[in-house]
């Protein structure tokens, strides 16, 4: 008889054992589903952004090979070497404005890119 009562004992031992681990399977499934969603979402967010900063290069590139052809033509049609001077003086000063504008565009759409990326993962951390 007593060893029928340790033999219950066990198999309620093991049962409630069994239990737990079942729920702590769960438990990691829903983790793992909630984790991969995370992950779907920032690399959807990059994605977007990335794009957008693919076509503001594209843009950039274009408008800065405009400018440059745009400069040669005048140097060419230039009279004297004080005009060539100050026609190259200008496309300088222009083409700096405009890569320094460009770069804080570019350092904004990074920094927005990071902070998408980062919000799934931000509000599981809350939790």
């Amino acid at each position: 008889m007593r060893q029928w009562a340790e033999n219950i004992n066990h198999f309620n031992e093991q049962r409630d054992l069994l239990g737990r681990f079942a729920m702590n399977t769960d438990d990691m499934q829903k983790f793992g589903r909630g984790s991969m969603d995370m992950a779907m979402n920032a690399a959807g967010a990059w994605g977007k952004t990335a794009q957008v900063i693919a076509v503001e290069f594209v843009d950039y590139t274009k408008k800065s090979a405009e400018a440059s052809a745009a400069a040669w033509e005048k140097l060419l049609g230039a009279k004297s070497l004080d005009k060539a001077i100050e026609i190259q003086t200008e496309f300088l000063r222009s083409s700096y404005e405009d890569f320094v504008a460009e770069a804080a565009k570019f350092g904004e759409l990074y920094t927005d890119m990071a902070r998408q990326a980062y919000q799934p993962f931000e509000s599981a951390l809350r939790k």
